[in-house]
């Protein structure tokens, strides 16, 4: 029980105030005219003041409340490496018996689990959420059994009490970690891109000039070299496909070192052309030419080159070759010299003229053999006997004339296979298309046929020829959609998927394999013209293997979902497709930094005055100190009391009774009256 005076006034503090300053002057001025009744004049004065202040005596009830302390065990990744884990674990349990058999003391014991979304030890966000379940004046101290390396600092609250931090860390731990620097997500293909590589040792590691390094690109064999240690070191890469490559950097484990969980960079790039570079011929002048233009004019990714044949060299109209204002066809310069700078040659309505010797078609098959792309949009030419199947090109175009146009209208339809193919599958607006008047007959040798017209003869075949592709389009009024015809229709996305599948465009690749990463799940995508693709194949990191099968969910993909048991670099084989995908951070952040130290907490720790020890000195005594003293010492650490109470009951008496002061200031005025009254 504990009691104080406290004052309650009846009246405002200005008014006392102002009461105050005229008995002063009243007092002063008795005093000065000689009055002998100023001093009990005075008393008065004093005795009203006093009263109407209102002075009582305060009385409280009180039940003393213990103190807290909180006791922060780190159960993240990092300490699971060696044996942390049991060294925390027996700590922890030692520390509660010892605090719960102080006087007055409870323990809250807080465990520390890992970070979502590889967001490593949120230290401070727990200890954040522990606070705000406690009374922060109840708060005697706080201990964390950690390897010191929280990653959200910059959270850290505002501490009641010191913080002491118990490493688990020994003094002849070292660790081993690999750090890729600058890795951009796309770079262009046939352009080297630098990466910057370090290889650092920190703790107690062993000397050494030089580490190996393993590289490797999409899974496959690896290559080694020796890379000098602490040092940033700018290795040179050129992607070798486009779409996503998956490079990996690897350091091999050594034997005595914490862990090898950072000794794995993966760099995931995307590769992407710089220019698609495209050349257009065009047989001769019809709406169709201007389709394909401005189809290709259209994509800021597309250099285009584009020739139309105005004036062949058979016509014979009597004007001057000095005369023409027309350009020469450089026929040599653009199938001989320059044929390989192209990623897509397009004959459009081109028949044989002369203008191009068969040797020149001859160097057309090689470019297409060695990886090339030919699209020959047909006209009733290439049924006739000037057809560019009647030339070297016939050894690499999927189907052959019979010699018959078909001028009737029809509408387009996807084939089959069609419905499957990445260049037709989910067209917009199938069943609304607008018609098509002329189509050549053709007969397929090869490829596959993913529309067909009229009599649901082929209209566009796809093929492949060695390590170039070869597409035909059987009709030379794809413009019809491009001016609204009868309804129109896809044709702008249509010739758009054609051109960029020929130019190899990853994402339209017909039997392909992939996988997306979500976090530590992954959708596995198998994308196949054949109605059944059998199960995939999954290598872990650990080189356990898994089996799923693949569900068909549109016609020509089949998909699978897939929970990753770790992070690290994954294999998928189905058939003869294969593809690899890193789940997570190869090196997590959690393992970024694994040697146990407390510079990272320290600007927390030292304002409070707390103290840094490791466990394996053995388990500091616990000492009592006050607020603001050195909270730990050598061997010791300090918890600051804080005398909390809880109030049962308040009670309030009034010093002065009202009638004692009555009674009290009728006396003194009387008394001042009588002295004064006598002189």
């Amino acid at each position: 029980m504990t009691g104080n005076i406290l004052f309650d006034p009846l009246l405002p503090t200005w008014l006392l105030t102002a009461f105050a300053f005229c008995a002063v002057a009243s007092v002063g001025l008795a005093l000065w005219r000689g009055l002998k009744g100023w001093a009990l004049r005075a008393l008065t004065f004093a005795l009203l003041l006093a009263a109407l202040s209102g002075p009582v005596w305060h009385q409280e009830d009180r039940a003393p409340l213990s103190d807290i302390v909180l006791l922060l065990q780190d159960a993240t990744a990092s300490q699971r490496l060696g044996d942390r884990a049991r060294r925390t674990e027996n700590a922890a349990s030692q520390l509660e018996q010892r605090l719960q058999a102080r006087r007055n003391t409870e323990v809250r014991r807080i465990l520390v689990p890992d970070a979502t979304d590889d967001g490593g030890t949120a230290l401070m966000q727990a200890l954040t959420g522990a606070l705000s379940k406690e009374p922060i004046g109840r708060i005697a101290g706080i201990i964390a059994l950690s390897d010191g390396l929280a990653h959200d600092v910059d959270l850290a609250p505002q501490l009641p009490a010191p913080l002491h931090l118990l490493h688990s860390g020994l003094a002849s731990d070292w660790d081993r970690r690999l750090i890729v620097k600058n890795a951009p997500a796309f770079a262009i293909l046939g352009e080297t891109i630098t990466l910057t590589l370090r290889i650092e040792d920190t703790g107690a590691a062993p000397r050494q000039a030089e580490a190996p390094l393993d590289i490797s690109i999409d899974g496959g064999p690896s290559q080694r070299f020796n890379i000098p240690l602490g040092i940033d070191m700018e290795v040179p890469v050129t992607l070798p496909h486009g779409g996503r490559n998956v490079l990996q950097f690897s350091v091999p484990a050594a034997g005595s070192e914490l862990t090898d969980r950072n000794n794995t960079a993966i760099v995931q790039i995307n590769g992407v052309r710089d220019r698609l570079r495209v050349l257009l011929v065009s047989g001769e002048p019809h709406p169709g030419g201007r389709t394909w233009r401005n189809l290709l004019k259209s994509d800021s990714s597309v250099d285009l080159v584009h020739f139309t044949i105005l004036r062949p060299p058979t016509k014979q109209d009597g004007v001057p070759v000095d005369e023409l204002s027309l350009i020469a066809f450089p026929t040599r310069e653009l199938f001989l010299d320059k044929i390989d700078d192209f990623d897509l040659i397009i004959f459009d309505r081109y028949k044989r003229r002369g203008i191009l010797p068969s040797i020149y078609l001859d160097n057309v098959v090689d470019y297409v053999a060695n990886g090339g792309a030919v699209l020959v949009a047909a006209g009733p030419d290439f049924a006739s006997a000037d057809s560019l199947y009647r030339s070297p090109l016939s050894e690499i175009l999927p189907a052959g004339p019979t010699a018959l146009v078909i001028d009737q209208s029809f509408v387009p339809e996807i084939s089959e296979v069609g419905a499957r193919h990445p260049v037709t599958a989910g067209l917009p607006g199938i069943g609304q298309w607008g018609q098509w008047l002329r189509l050549v007959d053709v007969v397929p040798d090869t490829g596959h046929t993913v529309m067909t017209g009229a009599g649901e003869r082929p209209l566009l075949v796809l093929s492949r020829y060695q390590e170039g592709r070869v597409a035909l389009l059987a009709s030379d009024q794809a413009w019809l959609w491009a001016r609204g015809y009868d309804g129109g229709g896809p044709q702008l996305e249509l010739l758009r998927r054609l051109a960029h599948w020929m130019m190899g465009e990853p994402d339209l690749e017909e039997e392909a394999l992939w996988a997306e990463a979500n976090g530590q799940k992954m959708r596995i995508i198998r994308r196949s013209l054949t109605p059944d693709v059998g199960q995939v194949t999954i290598e872990a990191p650990d080189g356990s293997k898994a089996e799923l099968p693949l569900i068909e969910t549109k016609p020509g993909q089949f998909e699978a979902q897939y929970d990753g048991p770790e992070m690290g670099l994954y294999r998928l084989t189905n058939g003869e497709q294969s593809a690899v995908i890193g789940l997570g951070p190869a090196s997590p952040k959690e393992f970024a930094q694994v040697i146990a130290s407390g510079d990272v907490l320290d600007p927390i720790i030292r304002p409070l005055r707390g103290g840094v020890m490791a466990i394996s000195d053995g388990l500091p005594s616990l000492r009592t100190v006050r607020s603001g003293r050195p909270a730990a010492g050598n061997g010791w650490i300090g918890l600051t009391p804080r005398n909390a109470f809880e109030t049962l009951n308040v009670s309030q008496t009034p010093l002065l009774p009202a009638w004692l002061v009555l009674l009290a200031l009728l006396g003194l005025a009387i008394g001042a009256w009588l002295r004064e009254g006598r002189h």
